[in-house]
């Protein structure tokens, strides 16, 4: 059975803290420019390491992603009925 998880994006202040953020999940990427982290972790602990990770005086914000919660299974459109030609030559 597979572990339910679910990403944290993680605002930070300074590049060098990367590492104690990495201690808490799966670090996914890191944009050194715009100042955030991909971070994955189980779902059944997600509360408590937002807690946590907002305790932090370096991280100015976190965002849950809703990618568990988007419906990905489509329903087919059924097959239009294809038109019948008759193709009578001459006449």
């Amino acid at each position: 059975m597979r572990t339910k998880r679910q990403g944290l994006i993680v605002w930070y202040q300074h590049k060098k803290n990367i590492k104690k953020i990495m201690r808490f999940g799966h670090v996914l990427h890191t944009s050194k420019k715009l100042k955030y982290a991909v971070l994955y972790v189980n779902q059944d602990d997600i509360e408590e390491i937002e807690e946590r990770l907002l305790r932090f005086p370096f991280i100015s914000r976190v965002d849950r992603s809703e990618k568990p919660y988007i419906r990905v299974d489509y329903d087919k459109k059924e097959p239009e009925i294809i038109k019948q030609y008759d193709y009578n030559v001459g006449i």
